[in-house]
């Protein structure tokens, strides 16, 4: 009946806009999801039901099988990251772009790129990133807009570029293959990186004073700082390949990564054990902060989903059945809006139960759609006010002003506009090596 349609929209509106404001009062985004979610679930039934599906959630989240990925990649990317590849990375970019005009920022995007493969984390992209390219760049003359600009930037590529935490998490919540999902993001990571690479072109070419060359490196050299890279291209060929190849699950695949991380570190000499100690204790803290944000993003769900919100929202989408990327685009609208408020996993929880029906119902790949959330979720990392890249660099360069940091931000930003645009007008750029392999 329409004023029972009327009822339920309004009761699940009205919870969203009481989470809003919790987390624009400052509530960590988990406690607000999960604080919204209970007392709407409760008044929408009773206390004792709310407190039954609290503990319900608890239990099965805590214990998924599936979720035990995301802890093991992570472990994997701090002993990675603790092992010094970075530094290797960032050397053999710079060996074969460091000579042209805005070479170290163009190196940067690069490194970057490499990291994330073996990461899965933005936030640990840019902050290692900026502690190996910014001092290089500050001595050849980069100007701050520039140098930080290119790290923020080229650090969203950790969540896009597999494996990706993130994307593991939209695997799990629509049901789809994760090793798929990895494989969809290859080419549009090679996309990003290019748009990123001639957007800094652009930067140089209109003022070549912020960008100017650095020395030039002999073939030989290039060849040396290749060799040092072996450790990032055999562990991700090893893990990926691993998936790929149907040789073991992505859930094994995390495990083997993170044995080998483990491995890498000790051979490369970069492991004590207070290093030891800060990497599990890093890797335990971010793994408690995604399963509390998931167990408060269920517990919303529970109520949303009490209340009549994904039907009537796929029912309202009929209206679109003979155009239905209009609704696509209102979603990417809706996407961009919530990255100036809320960071990227929780902005994938919260909205992903009330999109997934719908974008089913539509008949979209949700494979293809996960490549463009993510992508669209990348942006809200550079975008302000929040942007939280930003915030991790204007934690590891206190003295770089964070107006610098979003103005050398914008060309990167235009250049992701510029992406999504290509891929959702593209699909087939998402769907060639997941149908080509799985």
């Amino acid at each position: 009946m329409p004023v029972n349609w009327t009822t339920k929209m309004v009761e699940a509106l009205i919870g969203f806009a009481i989470l809003l404001g919790l987390v624009l009062l400052r509530m960590p985004i988990a406690f607000a999801m999960g604080l919204a979610g209970v007392v709407g679930f409760a008044l929408m039934l009773n206390w004792p039901a709310a407190m039954a599906m609290v503990a319900n959630v608890t239990y099965s989240t805590g214990l998924a099988y599936t979720l035990s990925v995301a802890p093991l990649f992570i472990l994997m990317g701090n002993f990675v990251t603790k092992a010094g590849l970075s530094e290797e990375l960032y050397t053999a970019s710079y060996a074969f772009l460091g000579h042209r005009r805005g070479g170290l920022a163009m190196a940067t995007i690069v490194a970057c790129g490499g990291f994330g493969a073996i990461c899965g984390s933005s936030l640990a992209t840019a902050a290692t990133m900026a502690k190996v390219a910014m001092p290089p760049m500050r001595k050849f003359g980069y100007a701050d807009s520039l140098a930080a600009g290119s790290i923020a930037a080229g650090g969203t590529l950790g969540i896009l570029i597999p494996p990706s935490v993130l994307m593991v998490i939209y695997g799990i919540m629509t049901e789809q293959n994760i090793g798929a999902l990895f494989a969809a993001g290859i080419l549009p990571g090679i996309l990003t990186i290019i748009l990123y690479i001639f957007a800094i072109s652009i930067i140089v070419r209109r003022n070549p004073k912020v960008g100017p060359r650095g020395e030039r490196t002999t073939w030989q050299q290039r060849l040396i700082a290749l060799r040092d890279v072996w450790g990032v291209l055999l562990l991700f060929t090893v893990v990926m390949g691993g998936i790929y190849g149907g040789i073991f699950t992505p859930t094994e695949a995390a495990g083997i990564g993170a044995t080998g991380g483990f491995a890498f570190a000790i051979y490369r000499r970069g492991l004590s054990w207070p290093v030891l100690w800060e990497i599990l204790s890093e890797s335990a803290r971010t793994t408690a902060m995604i399963f509390m944000v998931l167990i408060g993003a269920f517990i919303f769900s529970n109520f949303i989903n009490m209340t009549s919100m994904p039907d009537d929202v796929t029912n309202m989408a009929e209206t679109f059945k003979d155009n239905p990327m209009i609704v696509i685009i209102i979603i990417l609208a809706i996407y961009l809006v919530l990255g100036c408020v809320l960071e990227s996993m929780s902005m994938i929880l919260l909205t992903i139960p009330v999109f997934h029906p719908l974008v089913v119902h539509l008949g979209f790949d949700m494979i293809w759609f996960g490549i463009v959330v993510v992508v669209v979720t990348e942006i809200s990392l550079i975008t302000p006010p929040i942007g939280l890249n930003v915030l991790v660099l204007r934690g590891v360069l206190t003295d770089v002003p964070t107006a610098t940091v979003f103005k050398g931000i914008f060309p990167f930003w235009v250049a992701d506009i510029i992406r999504m645009i290509i891929l959702v007008s593209v699909p087939g750029i998402s769907l060639f090596l997941p149908r080509l392999l799985f």
